[in-house]
C-alpha cells in the first residue's frame, strides 16, 4: 500500500459478492418466506422464488463466472430447511449437496464464507413460535453443530445471522416480512433470543473447530441530523442510532442487553461472541424530529435533499463505508464488509457506486482499519424479498425466461478491480471524468 496512486489493498483481501440460498437456490419450498410469498399482495411484482435463479442445480456455472470475473472468495448461505426438513430429522442428501457446492467454490479458487440463517426458517420452527420461542436457541444451536460438523474442512469463515435488525424491523415493526406481526414488545423477545442462539452457535462452532471464524452480519445505516443546528434533529439521531446500529453489537461484544435490548441483563454466552464483525452498509439517512408521520419512534428518515438515489430511494452515499469502518474500528476486531450494494435497474449508478467504495475502503485501511474483505452483493439479480424480482442488485442479470447469465459493465468494473488487488489509476481517472460530465 506504499503506492498510493495505484490503491492497492494487502495481500490475501478478500474480493467476492454475496448471495443468499432461498433469493438465488429455488425449489425453497420448506420455510416460512415460501408461505409468505403463496399470499396475494405480500411481493410487489407478485411473483415467487419458485425457480429464482435455478442456482441449486447451476452452482457450478456461477462460481465459475465469479472466478472468471476476478473474484477470491463468495459469502453464501445454507438453507436450514432444507438440512433439518422436520425438526430432528436430518437430510443426508442436502448435506452432501451444500458439500457438492463447497467442493465446488474451492475448486474455482473461491473461499467460501458461509451464512448459517439468512432470514428464512424451517416451517416446523415458525410453527413452534420461531425466534419468540426461547427453544429456538437449542434448535439452532443443534442445526449449526450439525453443519460445521459435516463441513468444517471446507470453511473457516463462518456468520451465525444475518441482519438480526433488519429481521426486526422488517418482520415486526413494518411487518412487510415474516412473521409480519407482533410489534416491538415480540420483536425485542425475538431479537434477545437472537442474541442467546448466537452467543450459543459461537461457543459450539469453536468446539467443533477451534481455528474457525465466527461473525455476524450486522446491517448499519448511517444516520445525520437533516438540520444539524437543531438539537431534537440531533437527539433523535442519537436513540436512533442506539437503538438500531449499536445495541445488538454491544451485547455480542461484552454481553449486557442494554435499553431497548433490555434492562442490563448479562447474557454470558454472548460476550466476546465475535472474531470479527460482518458489516452490511447500503445508505445513509437525514433523520428529523417528528411527532406526525415518524418512520422511527419520534425520528423521520429521508434521503438527503437533492441526493442521488437508487430504485429503493436510498441515498448514494458509499463514503459513507469510511466513516463506518473508523467507527467499528475501536471495537479492535478485524471487520469484513458482508454486504454493500445499491439498486440499480440500468446499471448506470453501480459501477461508479463500486469504485467510491473501494476508495473509501481503501483510506481506512491507509489509516489502520483491520478490513479483510469486501462482497459486493450481489452476483445475481435475484428474488429481492418482499420486492420480488422488480429491483436488481447483481453483477451479473438473468433472464427469467432461459436463466442465461449476462455480466453487467459494473461486473467488468468490479473484475479489474479483482484482478488488480486495488483501484487502477486510469478507472478512477474515468469515473471522476464521467462524474464532473453529470
Amino acid at each position: 500500500m506504499n503506492d498510493s496512486s495505484k490503491r492497492l489493498f494487502p495481500a490475501g483481501f478478500l474480493w467476492g459478492t454475496a448471495t443468499s440460498a432461498h433469493q438465488v437456490e429455488g425449489g425453497n419450498t420448506n420455510n416460512d418466506w415460501w408461505e409468505w410469498e403463496q399470499i396475494a399482495g405480500h411481493i410487489r411484482d407478485g411473483s415467487t422464488s419458485q425457480q429464482a435463479c435455478d442456482h441449486y442445480h447451476r452452482y457450478n456455472e456461477d462460481w465459475a463466472l465469479a472466478r472468471d470475473l476476478g473474484q477470491n472468495a463468495h459469502r453464501l448461505s445454507i438453507e436450514w430447511s432444507r438440512i433439518e426438513p422436520q425438526e430432528g430429522v436430518w437430510s443426508e442428501a442436502e448435506i452432501g449437496h451444500y458439500r457438492d457446492v463447497l467442493l465446488s467454490l474451492r475448486s474455482h479458487s473461491l473461499e467460501p464464507m458461509v451464512t448459517l440463517h439468512h432470514f428464512t426458517n424451517p416451517r416446523w420452527f415458525a410453527g413452534k413460535g420461531g425466534w419468540e420461542n426461547p427453544a429456538a436457541v437449542r434448535a439452532f444451536a443443534n442445526y449449526v453443530g450439525r453443519v460445521v460438523s459435516e463441513l468444517k474442512d471446507l470453511c473457516s469463515l463462518w456468520i451465525t445471522i444475518n441482519e438480526p435488525m433488519v429481521y426486526f424491523y422488517e418482520g415486526y415493526l413494518t411487518r412487510r416480512w415474516p412473521p409480519g406481526k407482533g410489534g416491538i414488545g415480540r420483536g425485542l423477545c425475538a431479537l434477545r433470543t437472537m442474541i442467546r442462539a448466537h452467543g450459543r452457535a459461537y461457543g459450539f462452532i469453536h468446539q467443533i473447530q477451534p481455528h474457525a471464524q465466527v461473525g455476524i452480519a450486522h446491517n448499519m445505516r448511517l444516520l445525520d441530523p437533516l438540520n444539524p443546528h437543531s438539537l431534537l434533529d440531533r437527539l433523535v439521531v442519537d436513540a436512533e442510532d442506539r437503538a438500531f446500529n449499536r445495541v445488538l453489537l454491544w451485547a455480542l461484544l461484552d454481553g449486557y442487553l442494554r435499553f431497548p435490548l433490555g434492562k442490563g441483563e448479562f447474557v454470558p454466552e454472548a460476550a466476546n461472541s465475535l472474531d470479527f464483525i460482518g458489516l452490511n452498509y447500503y445508505t445513509r439517512d437525514m433523520v428529523s424530529f417528528a411527532m406526525r408521520g415518524a418512520t422511527a419512534l419520534v425520528a423521520r428518515n429521508v434521503a438527503r435533499p437533492g441526493a442521488e438515489t437508487d430504485l429503493f430511494g436510498w441515498e448514494l452515499y458509499p463514503e459513507g463505508i469510511y466513516r463506518l469502518l473508523k467507527e467499528l474500528a475501536v471495537y479492535q476486531k478485524p471487520i469484513y464488509i458482508t454486504e454493500h450494494g445499491l439498486a440499480d435497474g440500468t446499471d448506470t449508478q453501480r459501477p461508479g457506486c463500486i469504485i467510491r467504495a473501494v476508495q473509501a475502503m481503501w483510506q481506512a485501511l491507509a489509516e489502520g482499519v483491520s478490513l479483510r474483505g469486501y462482497f459486493h452483493w450481489s452476483l445475481l439479480d435475484n428474488f429481492e424479498w418482499a420486492e420480488g424480482f422488480s429491483i436488481p442488485f447483481g453483477l451479473v442479470a438473468v433472464n427469467r425466461q432461459t436463466m442465461e447469465r449476462r455480466v453487467k459493465e459494473s461486473g467488468r468494473v468490479y473484475a479489474r478491480i479483482c484482478a488488480a488487488n486495488g483501484l487502477p489509476p486510469d478507472l478512477l481517472e474515468q469515473y471522476e471524468v464521467q462524474k464532473a460530465m453529470r
